[in-house]
């Protein structure tokens, strides 16, 4: 059995159906190569068939990776496989990743067949993906709620129909970890062509139940030789397995005896750039890359990592590519500073917006002590809006206590200037109904969130929000040290999305 771990990370796929967390195509780019400077093995690309964006997403980064393998995910339908194709024509590693549902609920109120249908579409689907493709993964959809008996069937004749990886997932997040290890160990030693290594075991986890990443490794405690992760966690509903804390449980417990290929110190700065890009927070308590990962609080604990880190810490920050001793960035750093840390974030940029991001970086630092790695993402982040059709020219409130809030705002439409003043229950509302009166829809706000990015009063805080137009949702973000001015152009982001 290999002691090596293949790391699948699923951000650009699984991850991004998060709503509100879609990426365009450089922002994915982006993403994609940051993922192959940290290592990972695999980068599902894209689902090509669900739309054009996907397939030209797929398409560009399999130009722009080289070393890791690219891969697609399909439906056990040959239209489904054959877009795949296509859009892997260029990535010098590939794989297609087929497969269907094979629990009761699926066979019986999804697909509305029988056991051995399912069989032969799920066969029938690999043999035809591997006239394409050598790598063909197989995905038992719902496998956790999957009867192992049935389960083993469906992976033995997958696997002689020659699929090289057979995912496990726990789709619904149902399982227990002795449950999902339990599973893993009788495929292990039920299905013909696993102990010989003709095919390797991969799961693939979600957190329903908080239970993600210790279902993970009861799988690969009990033989699965791939883990599907994604950064930070994120994913559809309570998301999906993190890929940092695999990594660093690995590398925790080396008595395990499983290494993988993650440059453990590129993880911090991945963590943040794909939060910056998605406009989705991390939980400050979050494992590993939360700002509260390496903090102590406690007087005991405090005294205790005084005296030796070891004593509340199993893991050094520089392990993960926190650098205690960051150059703090204020007012008075310099061009050299900025790109410095912009590297070390892993955020791409010209000479040319280096300079433009140097100005906002000096409006910001002379309104803000010091400029942390989460301000520069956001600035860096605010530079994709600069192409969008609506922006926020001026906004003025007044507002207190026992005075009616008022306010004036000034957008710019396509090149056009227009002015309007509304009053309101608090500076929000009435920056709110100000825009209104100028972006005339009948639009409703159906979630509003704040977020201080670090701490203080002079803090970036970001806004999160979520608009309903023309019966669908559209999601927004905004972020400035005013957060009224935020909480607008957030509301402008949204508008910016409509269909038209």
């Amino acid at each position: 059995m290999s002691d090596r771990l293949f790391i699948f990370d699923t951000t650009l796929r699984d991850g991004e159906q998060v709503p509100g967390c879609q990426l365009n195509t450089i922002e994915k780019i982006q993403v994609a190569k940051q993922l192959e400077s940290l290592g990972v093995d695999v980068i599902e690309a894209g689902f090509p068939i669900s739309s054009p964006g996907d397939f030209n997403s797929v398409i560009e980064i399999s130009k722009a990776v080289t070393w890791p393998t690219i891969c697609a995910l399909t439906r056990a339908v040959e239209k489904d496989i054959d877009v795949a194709v296509e859009a892997l024509q260029y990535a010098k590693r590939k794989r297609i990743h087929t497969g269907i549902g094979t629990s009761e609920e699926h066979i019986r109120y999804k697909f509305h067949t029988t056991h051995d249908e399912i069989i032969e579409r799920a066969v029938a689907a690999v043999k035809y993906a591997k006239r394409f493709c050598d790598d063909v993964e197989f995905y038992a959809e719902d496998a956790g709620r999957t009867d192992n008996e049935y389960l083993a069937r469906v992976i033995e004749a997958v696997v002689k129909a020659g699929a090289t990886i057979c995912n496990i997932p726990d789709t619904t997040g149902y399982c227990l970890p002795e449950e999902f290890g339990a599973k893993i160990k009788y495929l292990m030693e039920h299905v013909d062509g696993l102990s010989n290594g003709k095919a390797i075991l991969s799961t693939h986890c979600h957190n329903d139940l908080g239970l993600a990443t210790a279902n993970t490794m009861a799988g690969i405690l009990n033989g699965a030789r791939q883990a599907e992760v994604t950064i930070n966690g994120i994913g559809e509903r309570a998301g999906n397995t993190s890929l940092e804390e695999i990594a660093m449980i690995l590398k925790c417990h080396q008595g395990i005896g499983i290494d993988t290929n993650i440059n453990t110190q590129r993880i911090y700065p991945t963590s943040r750039l794909v939060s910056s890009l998605m406009n989705m927070p991390i939980q400050p308590n979050k494992a590993i890359v939360g700002r509260n990962a390496f903090a102590h609080s406690s007087g005991i604990h405090q005294d205790g990592v005084l005296k030796n880190t070891e004593t509340y810490e199993i893991m050094n920050p520089q392990d993960v590519g926190i650098d205690e001793n960051n150059i703090v960035l204020t007012a008075r750093s310099g061009h050299a500073a900025l790109k410095h840390r912009l590297q070390v974030l892993g955020v791409e940029f010209t000479n040319e917006s280096l300079d433009q991001l140097y100005e906002a970086f000096l409006r910001l630092a002379d309104l803000k002590k010091e400029v942390t790695d989460d301000d520069i993402l956001m600035l860096a982040g605010v530079d994709r809006s600069a192409t969008n059709a609506i922006k926020l020219d001026y906004l003025q409130v007044t507002t207190g206590m026992g005075v009616k809030s008022v306010a004036a705002i000034g957008l710019n439409i396509s090149g056009e200037k227009f002015e309007a003043s509304a009053s309101g229950n608090g500076p929000v509302d009435a920056a709110i109904k100000a825009l209104k009166c100028i972006i005339r829809r009948q639009m409703t706000l159906k979630e509003f969130t704040i977020q201080a990015i670090s701490k203080g009063s002079d803090d970036v805080g970001k806004v999160h929000m979520q608009v309903e137009y023309d019966g669908r949702l559209y999601y927004g973000f905004g972020a400035n040290t005013d957060i009224v001015t935020a909480s607008v152009e957030a509301y402008i982001d949204c508008i910016n999305k409509f269909k038209k």
